[in-house]
């Protein structure tokens, strides 16, 4: 075998070993950053945030935050296992916070580590309202989200290099890169459809995911209706957000609605 063709063949299982397979949806996604560099960097990330925030002393909404997140990763994780597909949350290590900050935001870095933000709950209004935005921030963890577009995104800023030599060389411009790739910060940049991908999956994934923890689903469009109220419609054209428009997430979620339901129905016996 010659140069070439070594090198051809060596491209060809990198591609093979990063194609992976998002549970539920069976979306084929390209995700080269082993778990463990990942997972280490949210960590250390995510312990330095909520070192650094100001936690919550709102005890009836944190208990909500904490209660809904125990419940769905509960029953996430008992639905990878009956499927064979543990090896989805393998090293991961939950936690979920709520941070005493306006902002109506939530996020879930690597490994199960979730903050909400004070700002939201009112959106939520209760524990079926925290279990929406639970699912979905849930998902994205489940469905590797980050991995993927941080892989872009080294190959975009870094020509391909890899986490560890990223950090090693340029560690300021990677933590941004890792801030972004999981919401913590805001970029428009060409990654923004593939965001608005990310973002409708983890919807259908978090629809499915509070059914199984015995949340009604149908709760899910009338939060995004609250928060399109909150918004005031003040919200930026759906080809310029990172986000699906509000209409287009009711409307995504109505459709997925049915399935739903008989999830629900079936983990309410």
């Amino acid at each position: 075998m010659n140069k070439f063709s070594a090198l051809a063949f060596c491209a060809v299982l990198i591609v093979i070993e990063g194609c992976k397979t998002v549970p539920i949806t069976g979306r084929r996604q390209m995700a080269f950053i082993p778990s463990s560099q990942i997972n280490s960097l949210s960590f250390s990330t995510y312990g330095d945030m909520m070192r650094n925030a100001p936690l919550s002393t709102n005890q009836p909404w944190t208990a909500m935050v904490k209660n809904s997140g125990d419940k769905i990763k509960t029953a996430v994780e008992k639905y990878l296992a009956d499927k064979g597909q543990s090896d989805a949350t393998k090293g991961f290590e939950w936690e979920f916070n709520l941070i005493a900050n306006p902002t109506v935001n939530a996020f879930c870095m690597p490994g199960g580590k979730v903050a909400f933000y004070e700002g939201i709950m009112p959106v939520c209004q209760n524990e079926l309202g925290v279990a929406v935005v639970m699912g979905h921030e849930i998902a994205h963890a489940i469905a590797n989200h980050g991995n993927e577009r941080m892989t872009q995104g080294l190959a975009q800023q870094f020509g391909g290099a890899a986490l560890s030599v990223a950090l090693r060389d340029k560690p300021q411009q990677t933590q941004a890169l890792f801030m972004t790739a999981y919401g913590v910060g805001s970029q428009y940049a060409a990654i923004l459809p593939f965001s608005r991908l990310h973002e409708s999956e983890a919807d259908e994934l978090g629809l499915v995911f509070m059914a199984m923890a015995g949340y009604d689903p149908r709760e899910a469009p009338k939060f995004w209706e609250r928060m399109s109220s909150a918004s005031g419609g003040a919200a930026p054209p759906e080809f310029m957000s990172t986000h699906p428009s509000h209409n287009t997430r009711i409307k995504n979620l109505n459709a997925k609605m049915p399935e739903a339901i008989k999830i629900y129905e079936a983990n309410r016996k």
